[in-house]
């Protein structure tokens, strides 16, 4: 792939994504990159109903990820995500995360995947066109 392959998904912050201060708990972000991160493997050629028909899933292998700043309650929250590097059997996706109202940098975060051929859970080398 020669382009960069990336995606822009919205999302506001609901009850269910808070403490009770109101504040987003941390796994509510990687709820929110786990959104962005399936959008982008539809541009990538896995979209959901493929990968279901094919039996063969990116599968999450590491996540690091940055807390810069916390949402609250009622933001809108703007989460840009891209393909990073990308090897023999492991790719890594890229995330940044922005409040709307004040464009202020929330969260970093990448994560590596691999591609698994179930149901023997096996992994398989990426495809020659990804690198």
């Amino acid at each position: 792939m020669s382009e960069t392959i990336e995606i822009t998904t919205r999302e506001e912050v609901m009850f269910f994504d808070t403490d009770c201060g109101q504040v987003v708990h941390n796994l509510a972000y990687l709820r929110m990159i786990e959104t962005c991160r399936t959008r982008l493997a539809a541009k990538m050629g896995m979209d959901l109903r493929t990968m279901s028909e094919t039996k063969l899933f990116p599968v999450v292998t590491r996540t690091e990820i940055d807390y810069r700043r916390p949402a609250k309650l009622g933001d809108w929250l703007t989460i840009h995500g891209k393909l990073g590097d990308v090897g023999a059997a492991r790719f890594w996706c890229e995330f940044e995360m922005r409040r709307e109202a004040d464009d202020d940098l929330l969260i970093t975060a990448k994560q590596a995947l691999a591609l698994v051929q179930m149901p023997d859970g096996k992994p398989v080398r990426l495809p020659k066109e990804w690198r």
